[in-house]
């Protein structure tokens, strides 16, 4: 099919990219050549990789290896390894095992410093917190509290003095002193999931509420309303929500582009005692100017939108879907979808974690 001149457009420069893709009943992670979106090659991984991570400086991905098998609501147990993968050679240098820490998701890179700061869940006698990692000896340097059970995303400002963990269950967003490695604020939102920070670090955007697949109850068992969807946008100067972006269901991933947008992934689903994703329905990508906090308008994309990226000149976004196993590639100046990438997998989980891997100069 002959392509359009907007795609021509979008797809120019960048011969020598490379978009890897989770699959996490892969378990792989898959290498898709950014110009031509081909196939280029999978590599195994530990069991189940969930969110990667692209360290620019030693040109290496970090992957974060969560469960033995299942989510983070209904598993069969939390692993503790990270895969160290060259994205060149498309080969695996290392497995970091972080035990007795388990169940790593987040991940967030402060290149300048060299540090790899990874969410782990709490265990019976620890909540959870976030490990740091030296990127040079890929050796765990410590671990910061948070206060909550289930960190599960983590993102850093700019300065890479500040992180926030979402906490699927608690009540709040935990705020991190990552130079003093304190915890040092609670924002109060109803659970969380995705997060994203600006570039000038004064605003954090989160995904809320927690994404369950039961009925909401009270306290007492009743049935009740869940809280309003959409994203909170965090004063990080106060640690308070000051306003709410409007969603129509969950929101899971969140994600700023180079050029100001905020890119928010939205499932459509019901719950479905037979899956434990749901019965899906095709989820949207929302696009809001983040400066302005407006609407720019909307995308339809696969089954159960899990991770977001988008190319270091803002063009293009990716959005990977777990339960249709596909990553829709989008114009973002248009809002259209320029193709759909299908990611190979052997369960009902598929495409989870994202990263752009821009070429070797």
């Amino acid at each position: 099919m002959q392509q359009s001149a907007d795609e021509l457009s979008a797809r120019a420069g960048r011969e020598g990219d490379v978009l890897a893709v989770v699959s996490q009943s892969g378990p792989t992670v898959c290498f898709f050549d950014a110009a031509t979106d081909l196939l280029l090659d999978t590599v195994e991984v530990t069991a189940q990789p969930h969110e990667l991570c692209f360290d620019p400086t030693r040109r290496l991905l970090w992957c974060a290896s969560t469960y033995s098998s299942g989510y983070y609501h209904d598993n069969a147990g939390r692993r503790t390894e990270l895969t160290v993968i060259d994205p060149d050679t498309r080969r695996v240098v290392d497995v970091v095992d972080i035990a007795p820490e388990h169940g790593p998701h987040g991940i967030a890179l402060d290149a300048a410093r060299g540090r790899l700061y990874v969410s782990v869940e709490g265990s019976d006698d620890r909540p959870g917190g976030v490990v740091v990692i030296d990127t040079e000896s890929r050796k765990p340097l410590g671990r910061i509290d948070t206060d909550a059970p289930g960190p599960h995303w983590f993102a850093i400002d700019p300065a890479g003095t500040i992180g926030y963990a979402t906490n699927k269950e608690a009540p709040f967003v935990s705020v991190v002193d990552l130079e003093r490695g304190t915890l040092t604020a609670k924002i109060e939102v109803p659970g969380s999931e995705g997060l994203a920070v600006s570039a000038d670090g004064t605003h954090a955007f989160v995904a809320a509420p927690y994404g369950s697949f039961a009925p909401p109850r009270g306290a007492d068992g009743s049935a009740a309303a869940p809280p309003a969807p959409g994203i909170r946008v965090v004063d990080a100067r106060t640690a308070s929500v000051t306003a709410v972006l409007p969603a129509q269901s969950t929101v899971f991933p969140v994600h700023l582009t180079s050029t100001g947008l905020l890119l928010a992934g939205e499932l459509r689903m019901e719950t479905d005692p037979q899956s434990q994703l749901g019965r899906q329905a095709p989820g949207r990508l929302l696009v809001y100017s983040a400066a302005t906090h407006e609407a720019v308008g909307e995308v339809e994309v696969g089954l159960f939108p899990l991770t977001i990226t988008s190319s270091p000149d803002g063009r293009l976004g990716y959005v990977a879907c777990v339960v249709s196993s596909t990553v829709d590639v989008v114009d973002l100046e248009t809002l259209r979808v320029l193709a759909r990438l299908d990611v190979p997998r052997r369960g009902e989980a598929g495409a989870h974690g994202l990263a752009y891997v821009p070429r070797q100069a």
